[in-house]
């Protein structure tokens, strides 16, 4: 049987004191809205903007400005931390995987590249908690990404919050709030692999 990564969110929320400090790993505006929305009200939020494998530069820097355009007309006080374009990482990691198709251990290795960075960077400026906004999305396995949560919890010594924020219609009111404040909506999940299997699917 599957694990219900949303049910032990809520029971987690429930159980919580006060409003813990969570560093939440941002993918992109869009997917963030509904995220941030849900874990507003029980959170200190702040986001990490770490996406080396976002291809080209201009696309990376295009969703970091949605990203902070969502969070001002959505009346969010959120701190964004972001380290700068780390391209050199992403393509470290994606070395003899660049043929693999989308969501194969090149997604993996990429998962885990940017949940061991906020898991870090969470437990060196004491936050309670981490967690990433990619459950959001219904293209990407969610048991993979709280299995790699987890381990990083126990690695780093600071707890992670499990979750699917795809659940209870969270990627349906992602793409509400993306057509209510028209923000810039990404074609392609994000890497030079997954552009051009984009690309060659609708040039079929």
């Amino acid at each position: 049987m599957k694990t219900n990564y949303n049910q032990i969110m809520e029971e987690t929320i429930t159980n919580l004191k006060g409003k813990p400090k969570l560093l939440l790993h941002a993918c992109c505006g869009v997917c963030s809205s509904s995220v941030i929305e849900r874990l507003y009200p029980f959170f200190d939020v702040t986001i990490l903007y770490y996406n080396p494998n976002i291809y080209p530069e201009e696309e990376y820097l295009k969703r970091f400005d949605t990203l902070k355009e969502i969070i001002l007309k959505m009346k969010f006080k959120i701190k964004i931390l972001e380290i700068g374009y780390e391209s050199k990482e992403f393509k470290s990691i994606a070395k003899g995987l660049e043929n693999e198709k989308e969501g194969g251990e090149r997604c993996t290795k990429c998962f885990y590249l940017r949940l061991e960075k906020t898991a870090k960077l969470a437990k060196k400026h004491n936050f309670d908690y981490f967690t990433t906004t990619l459950s959001v999305s219904p293209y990407k396995n969610s048991e993979k990404l709280n299995k790699i949560g987890e381990v990083l919890s126990e690695k780093y010594g600071i707890k992670y919050l499990y979750s699917d924020f795809k659940k209870k219609e969270g990627y349906k009111r992602s793409n509400e709030l993306a057509a209510k404040y028209n923000l810039y909506r990404q074609k392609y999940c994000g890497c030079k692999y997954s552009l051009k299997e984009a690309l060659e699917y609708q040039n079929k």
